[in-house]
């Protein structure tokens, strides 16, 4: 039997996540069936997966997620009802995860944890008419490699806010595929990620705007000292006949020394004519002149490049919409920041 074939810098959506570098593909062949601690609130129901699954557009390694995992979570939000999931991951290897948020329903999805060892992990999502999904993903620095794929399906009106906090590993890879399938549906993506060391961060997004009056949004800063490489590739395509797609990504980096690295790579595929679409990258380095207005001012150098990269990141953390959670992830960054300013 071959074996099996990971995606590597000659493929043009990996070019700068080199997951043949970073793991063997024995290993991942290997690997077993990754497992979670689940807590849960509300109306939210636990049951098995079922053997015909409604699936999504997935990437290379979601398919390969898909057919390792031997078994996987089915969390399910019954229409009109409301419910809050907190997932934890507490061993390493391929899963599965169906989410199926009904009509009128709504969902509070938290992901924290992550083993030092491979995951790979493929979640399918699936949107009612007028659901709402509210999703925030935190992992910690670690020498893992590990890849989530999602994919999701939202239906008329149905909602989606994301934001991910990353703050690197080995090798990190958050890949979306969000395909907004009814008229008035919304995805919001937002994330930091914030590397020292010889940390890595990917997040890959590909939004389909498949019906007009849909819209999207996406808001991804990145900090990147020490050796670290951070990267995002988002793509937008706006359908045919989708007239009143309205989509805008901006995607941000802060360089803190020569050796760290930062990619960025908006693209638009726009087959209609009535649309809203725009899309920005930039990368630089701290102010030189708030800098030193803040040193000036007796506050010391440590604590000054602290603030600054805490102000460049404020409006992506501020997209977490619960206050407690918006609390906890402003407490990690935090923590990120002051061993990036030593």
């Amino acid at each position: 039997m071959s074996a099996l074939a990971l995606p590597n810098r000659r493929v043009e959506d990996w070019k700068y996540t080199d997951l043949r570098n970073a793991v063997d593909a024995e290993a991942v062949e290997a690997a077993g069936t990754a497992t979670w601690s689940v807590s849960l609130s509300g109306a939210v129901e636990q049951n098995v997966l079922p053997e015909i699954m409604p699936y999504g557009r997935h990437g290379e390694m979601g398919s390969v997620a898909a057919s390792h995992a031997a078994s996987g979570l089915f969390l399910r939000v019954g229409k009109g009802e409301q419910g809050t999931a907190h997932l934890s991951l507490s061993q390493d290897g391929h899963g599965r995860v169906l989410i199926i948020v009904e009509d009128g329903a709504a969902l509070i999805l938290r992901e924290t944890a992550a083993p030092d060892g491979f995951v790979n992990v493929a979640f399918d999502v699936v949107l009612g008419n007028g659901a709402h999904l509210e999703h925030v993903r935190q992992t910690e620095r670690n020498e893992a490699v590990r890849v989530r794929d999602y994919s999701l399906r939202l239906a008329q009106s149905a909602t989606y806010r994301a934001h991910f906090a990353d703050f690197g590993a080995k090798l990190s890879r958050t890949e979306l595929h969000i395909a907004l399938e009814g008229e008035g549906a919304q995805a919001h993506l937002s994330g930091v990620s914030v590397l020292g060391e010889a940390g890595h961060a990917d997040v890959t997004t590909r939004i389909t705007h498949a019906v007009g009056n849909t819209q999207s949004t996406q808001l991804f800063k990145i900090i990147a000292g020490g050796k670290s490489r951070g990267v995002y590739q988002g793509k937008i395509s706006v359908a045919e006949g989708a007239n009143g797609s309205d989509s805008r990504q901006t995607a941000k980096g802060l360089l803190l020394g020569e050796r760290a690295e930062i990619d960025l790579k908006p693209e638009l595929e726009i087959l209609a004519d009535d649309v809203k679409c725009a899309h920005g990258a930039a990368v630089g380095d701290l102010d030189p002149e708030s800098l030193f207005y803040l040193r000036s001012r007796g506050v010391a150098e440590a604590e000054a490049r602290a603030l600054l990269m805490r102000a460049f990141l404020e409006d992506a953390v501020a997209e977490v919409a619960d206050e407690t959670i918006r609390a906890e992830v402003w407490s990690r960054v935090e923590a990120a920041l002051a061993e990036l300013s030593e």
